[in-house]
């Protein structure tokens, strides 16, 4: 059956398995893996089994097949557009609503989208508060902020606060 796969082929299969790093799906007896990062596009969640069950049918692509090490390597993501190349082409320069989840050392981080949030850097509040640069910015705190950075290989947003 591996020899049968392809690079880029789309198969529907079966999950057969769940382990903390991802999902085996059964191709004809065969068992490939679904790393937990190729399951979804989310940018977090607690378990393999909040995306996928054991004997749930899925779609997925063939990400790599290695025929000597009797291994292959499959995606269920790759289906669909990454959400934050859309993000970019919208958002990258404006200036939206977010809402602040937690600050941190470097700065606090802002939800802008239901699956990534984005980094305003310590250096903005502190400019605004020097003598407390933790108070301008609390978790919960809705605030106007604009795109001003987004590295889709790192998958990161920067962000910049606006009033």
């Amino acid at each position: 059956m591996l020899e049968t796969l392809e690079r880029g082929q789309v198969c529907r299969e079966e999950v057969s398995s769940i382990e903390r790093f991802g999902a085996f799906v059964d191709i004809g007896g065969f068992h490939g893996l679904v790393n937990a990062a190729d399951l979804t596009w989310a940018h977090h969640f607690d378990a393999v089994s909040d995306i996928v069950e054991v004997g749930q049918e899925v779609t997925i692509v063939v990400l790599d097949v290695d025929v000597e090490q009797e291994r292959a390597s499959f995606s269920l993501k790759a289906l669909y557009p990454d959400p934050l190349e859309e993000f970019a082409r919208i958002q990258f320069g404006r200036v939206i609503t977010g809402r602040v989840g937690r600050v941190v050392k470097i700065g606090a981080f802002v939800r802008v989208h239901e699956n990534f949030a984005g980094l305003v850097p310590i250096h903005e509040p502190a400019e605004r508060d020097a003598d407390a640069p933790e108070n301008v910015l609390r978790n919960g705190d809705e605030v106007m902020v604009e795109v001003v950075g987004i590295n889709l290989h790192r998958r990161r947003i920067l962000l910049s606060l606006r009033s």
